[in-house]
């Protein structure tokens, strides 16, 4: 039995990774998780220059899930890169970071500074505001996609996911743009907008108003998501949006995914992402699957 997977020619020993904002860089799992047991390490969202973030109340539960309006708080690519990459260059996974930014110079910056790194990848985090179109995020037209991947690839030593954003009218027309212009592989789903309101105090549960829903309430959408975008591209594609289990990790496998990432059930559960790895197998063994090829894309 063989989990390993490969992506844009790099391997990883198997396709289990944590999903951005939701594990940090490890540190705060370490006592839970043997990282070297994950097949990546997906960081928390990095920009050029420090983000202070959205103000609080920012984060708020509710039904099948939370919402959280962090907005993309971090310290910046350079403490990043001496305190987190140093951190994950002790253990055996790979490491893919998480870029954001509100320009394309922004993007530019920190991708030509995270090339000369041990990072193995970079995610691309299109999800972010442009605020040089009104605050319409990057991705959710796809001429936008198009061109922030094909820039970001003359730009990168290192190969390119997209994460693209469910809050768009067709997935896989977004899933197409960034394939076109050279991703070397895309992540789905981004969380989905959201609102709660505090009925007793009468306002919002989030200063920012709405917020990102994350949890096993959007599952059902991700994985139909995923499932679109692998009848439309032949790049990977790396799946998540609710994953509390091995066998929602599966269904993400059999929808298309080559690799799976484990977000907001992280909170509920520290031990969620090596549970995944041994389900996985454990799945694989029992229904005689010998590698993740096998079972990947097998519902059509």
């Amino acid at each position: 039995m063989n989990t390993e997977i490969n992506i844009a020619g790099i391997s990883f020993k198997n396709p289990v990774m944590t999903a951005s904002g939701t594990f940090g860089s490890g540190m705060e799992y370490g006592e839970f998780v043997d990282l070297n047991r994950l097949g990546a390490v997906v960081t928390k969202g990095v920009s050029i220059i420090p983000w202070e973030g959205n103000p609080t109340p920012r984060v708020t539960e509710c039904y099948g899930g939370m919402l959280n309006a962090i907005g993309l708080q971090n310290p910046g690519v350079d403490v990043f890169i001496e305190r987190d990459l140093a951190f994950l260059s002790d253990y055996d996974c790979r490491v893919i970071v998480n870029v954001c930014g509100k320009s394309v110079e922004d993007y530019i910056a920190a991708v030509e500074r995270l090339s000369d790194t041990d990072a193995d990848m970079l995610e691309i985090n299109i999800s972010c505001p442009n605020v040089k179109e009104g605050a319409i995020a990057f991705g959710q037209k796809a001429d936008s996609v198009y061109s922030i991947t094909d820039t970001l690839k003359k730009h990168s030593k290192k190969p390119i996911i997209m994460k693209l954003s469910p809050n768009v009218t067709n997935i896989a027309e977004m899933a197409v743009a960034a394939e076109s212009a050279g991703a070397d592989a895309i992540s789905l789903i981004n969380t989905i907008t959201g609102m709660k309101i505090d009925i007793e105090r009468k306002t919002f549960a989030l200063a920012n108003k709405t917020g990102g829903l994350s949890g096993p309430a959007i599952k059902p959408i991700a994985v139909r998501m995923v499932y679109q975008c692998a009848q439309a591209v032949k790049i990977p594609i790396i799946g998540m949006g609710g994953i509390s289990c091995a066998e929602d990790a599966i269904e993400f496998i059999m929808a298309g995914a080559t690799a799976v990432a484990a977000g907001a059930m992280n909170f509920v559960n520290p031990y969620l992402t090596v549970e995944l790895v041994e389900g996985i197998e454990r799945f694989m063994s029992t229904h005689g699957y010998e590698s993740i090829d096998d079972m990947r894309g097998i519902v059509q």
